[in-house]
């Protein structure tokens, strides 16, 4: 199983791990089939993610795309990191093999679950806004 140059550099040089003690967000998404589980807490100050980070208990993939995913939604606003696809991390790590696209699924729903739980925290009803947070299924 071939991984990319930026695969490769996620996973041994993971951005934004740990965690956030006052976090506004806090989403945690597992696959129970592969044993992959992802938390991702947000900072969220004015509908911009001023802060993110992640703990991911999984193999390098689940690493990387989890390390990927946060830097794509960092500094963003609330609106961007919705936007945000599987397909945007994997095309934003070069490709990831086929056996392993799950793990970018995962860190699409770990950023939703923790949107979720910021509009939850909020007042605000997060299913119209975030969409339903399934577990994912392995591919």
């Amino acid at each position: 199983m071939l991984y990319s140059e930026k695969v490769l550099d996620h996973f041994s040089n993971p951005r934004n791990v740990g965690e956030i003690e006052d976090a506004d967000g806090i989403g945690e998404i597992g696959n129970a089939k592969c044993g992959d589980i992802m938390k991702m807490y947000l900072k969220i100050d004015d509908n911009t993610i001023t802060d993110v980070k992640f703990k991911t208990f999984g193999c390098g993939a689940a690493v990387a795309t989890s390390s990927m995913a946060t830097e794509l939604i960092k500094g963003k606003s609330i609106n961007d990191a919705l936007k945000l696809t599987n397909e945007a991390v994997v095309e934003a790590l070069d490709g990831l093999p086929a056996v392993k696209i799950h793990c970018s699924v995962l860190a699409e729903q770990a950023v939703r679950a923790a949107l979720s739980d910021y509009y939850t925290r909020q007042g605000i009803d997060p299913v119209p806004i975030v969409g339903e947070i399934k577990e994912p299924e392995e591919e």
